[in-house]
Order: structure tokens, then C-alpha cells, then sequence
């Protein structure tokens, strides 16, 4: 059957899932096949997606295709390209915190991380009063808004952040220079047979590359601690991140302090063994800065804890006694050092109050959570639209 090469490889999958190191209990497989789903959904959609010819903008993952540590705060979208074409990307800045563009050579394996060819952020670009852009990727210029294709680039990966959950998308396209007026080949059988092998390898190979990643960046890592901030792995130059991976019994919990920083994006999340983000949908499994709370002296102190602590910033494990934790700065100006990063401290979990020295201004009635819990359903809801 023409379906057989990705039925096949579906098979695989599943059996890639059944054997990953870090299941320990039913649960942790029930997750797996349900983040199985997610990818070969997501397989699927990048494989139909391709096309270096007639490019546009798909969405890389989202809350039902997630993969590599997803960022909650993040709309991610990418195109594939030629490095011997011109392309446009036209659009309009939303009022999101960032909007940032990167040039990939190659892809992710499980040996490897692509080459970032270029990265930036909108700051480098020039927008029109209205938040309108055009921007022209391609061979060497020094025209105003023009980005050279390296050698290689294959993908434009375009990120839009926000800080705010009831920030504004922008609008995005892409087409490449000379496509006016032609069109697509309609497909063959073959070709449709191609798009489905695939779509298969896209899907082993995805699963393959996120189970090592963790041991690349996370789990060599002394557990329950976070690394000082360093420049986010993959070349986006104005990201820094501070990763680590946690393991807490429902009696303790894991208070994160640090200091509300002044890069215009800074972002907390929690993510499963299966390295993605946890349901950041009906669930306070994340914090950017500007939804957290602030102490009087300057720093967000959040708290990890599978029971509620009563607090603002609780960080709400779902059940996963372990896990990784990250936090994000983004459109940095200067170089971020260990001053600007987190500190951690397991606690008894009945103890907690007595670790916040403003726990009095940290207590949240539970009307008040759930109310952030519907703001969180409603901003999701709203950026996913269109």
C-alpha cells in the first residue's frame, strides 16, 4: 500500500516510546503515546509543508505538536528554502515582547544541533510606522532590510514571544522572488508515495533527536539545581537560558529565586521526561515575568510543588515527580552572568511559607488561581487562532 512506508515507521515509533529510559510507570507511557501522536501529526503536517519552490509559513509546534522543550510563550514558524533563491518575508509586528528570525543549515539529529547561519531580532530590521516590514533574504547585498543565505541555509525559523498572553500576534508571509505567475506541478502517486515515507523519517528521526537532547543539555546536570545563564544552544545570539532537570516527593517542594531582570522577556517553564513543555493551557506550569508576581526586593520567587502551596507563583508539577526546568531571557542588550540567574532550595513542603520572606504578599485565594487559570485558556485560545 502506498501508506506502508509511514504505517512502518509509526510501528517504530511506538516501540522507540515503549523502550525510552526514563519510563518508570504506566503514566510515563500513557504521555509517551500521547506525545507520539503530537509528532506524527506534526510529521505529516512538515512533510506536506514542504516546498523550497512555492515556501510558506507553517507552524513548527504548538499545544497538540509539541517537541523540544517547547516554549509556552512562543508561536514558532518555519519555511523551507534554497540558498540560491531571493525570497520576501512581508508582515506586521504584533505587540508581542520579541519577534526574531533564524537561518538553519542542516536540521536536528540525534548527533547533532543545526548551524545557526544568522539570527536576529526585529531590532535590526527597519518597520514602518504601522508595524509593517519587508524583509528580502538572499545572495550578498547592501540593501536596507536584506539578509545574505549562506551556504547550505535550508529552513527560516521565525519566533514570535510573548510576555503578555493578551499581546496581538503580527501577520507573516513568505514567497520566493520569480514564483509570480507559476504554480505548483500537480503530484504524482509517486510523489504523494515520497511525502509519506517522508513524513515517517521525519517522525523517527524527531523522536530519536529530543530523547538525547536532555542528556546533551539536562541530565548530566547535578538534579535540583539550575546552571548560571548561557547563551541559549542552536545560535539564537540574544537568547540566554539556565536549564536543569528536578525530582521532588509530593512532600517537598523546589522554591526558585530570581531576579526580575531587565531583558524585555524573561520565562519560566517545567517540561516532562519526554522533553516537553507540561499543560501550560489549565495549568500554572509556566511564568513570564511580567504574569508573575514580584517581591518587594526585586526578585520572583516561584515554587514548585506538585500540592498547592497558596501562592501566586506556584509552578504546578501535574503528577511528574521529575522533570526539567528552564527559564528564557530574550532581546537581551548585555551579557547576562550568574547575578542575573536563579538560585534553588528543596524544602518540606509544609515549610514553604516559612522560605518566603514576603509569604504574606505571595497568598492567593483560590477563586484568585482559578481566575488565572481562565486568562491562561483565553490568551491560548486567542493566539491560536488563524
Amino acid at each position: 500500500m502506498l501508506t506502508d512506508s509511514l504505517a512502518e515507521a509509526i510501528a517504530a515509533a511506538e516501540k522507540i516510546i515503549e523502550a525510552a529510559p526514563h519510563i518508570r510507570d504506566e503514566q510515563d507511557l500513557v504521555e509517551g503515546y500521547e506525545y507520539l501522536a503530537g509528532s506524527i501529526r506534526a510529521s505529516i503536517q512538515m512533510s506536506w509543508a514542504y516546498d523550497k519552490e512555492f515556501p510558506f509559513f507553517a507552524s513548527s509546534t504548538g499545544p497538540f505538536t509539541k517537541m523540544g522543550l517547547d516554549n509556552p510563550d512562543t508561536l514558532y514558524f518555519h519555511a523551507n528554502i534554497r540558498d540560491d533563491c531571493e525570497y520576501v518575508v512581508s508582515g506586521r509586528r504584533g505587540t508581542t515582547t520579541d519577534l526574531s528570525f533564524q537561518i538553519l543549515k542542516g536540521d536536528y539529529s540525534p548527533v547533532d544541533v543545526p548551524d545557526s547561519l544568522t539570527a536576529f531580532d526585529d531590532r535590526q530590521i527597519h518597520l514602518d510606522a504601522d508595524g509593517a516590514f519587508e524583509l528580502r533574504f538572499g545572495r550578498a547585498s547592501d540593501l536596507p532590510n536584506h539578509f545574505t543565505l549562506g551556504e547550505g541555509s535550508s529552513m527560516l525559523v521565525v519566533r514570535e514571544v510573548y510576555s503578555d498572553w493578551s499581546a496581538e500576534r503580527g501577520t507573516l508571509t513568505i514567497a520566493r522572488v520569480g514564483e509570480e505567475g507559476e504554480a505548483p506541478a500537480p503530484r504524482s502517486k509517486d510523489a504523494v508515495a515520497k511525502r509519506y515515507s517522508t513524513a515517517g523519517k521525519m517522525l523517527l528521526g524527531r523522536l530519536n533527536t529530543f530523547l538525547q537532547f536532555p542528556r546533551w543539555f539536562y541530565l548530566n546536570l547535578e538534579v535540583n539545581t539550575m546552571t548560571e545563564p548561557r547563551l541559549t544552544p542552536g545560535g539564537l545570539s540574544t537568547q540566554y537560558s539556565s536549564a536543569g532537570h528536578y525530582e521532588l516527593t509530593d512532600d517537598q517542594a523546589m522554591i526558585i529565586t530570581v531576579p526580575k531582570s531587565d531583558a524585555p522577556y524573561q520565562g519560566f517553564q517545567l517540561g516532562s521526561m519526554w522533553y516537553i513543555s507540561l499543560d501550560y493551557i489549565n495549568h500554572q506550569t509556566s511564568l513570564t515575568s511580567e504574569q508573575a508576581q514580584t517581591d518587594p526586593d526585586g526578585n520572583i520567587r516561584l515554587v514548585i510543588s506538585e500540592r498547592n502551596p497558596g501562592v501566586a507563583n506556584w509552578i504546578e508539577t501535574l503528577g511528574h515527580a521529575r522533570g526539567y526546568a528552564q527559564f528564557r531571557w530574550q532581546r537581551v542588550s548585555r551579557e547576562m552572568t550568574a547575578d542575573d540567574g536563579p538560585t534553588a532550595e528543596v524544602v518540606d513542603f509544609d515549610e514553604v511559607s516559612a522560605y518566603l520572606p514576603y509569604h504574606e504578599h505571595n497568598k492567593i485565594s483560590a477563586d484568585d488561581f482559578a481566575r488565572r487559570i481562565t486568562a491562561r485558556r483565553t490568551a491560548v485560545a486567542t493566539r491560536m487562532l488563524g
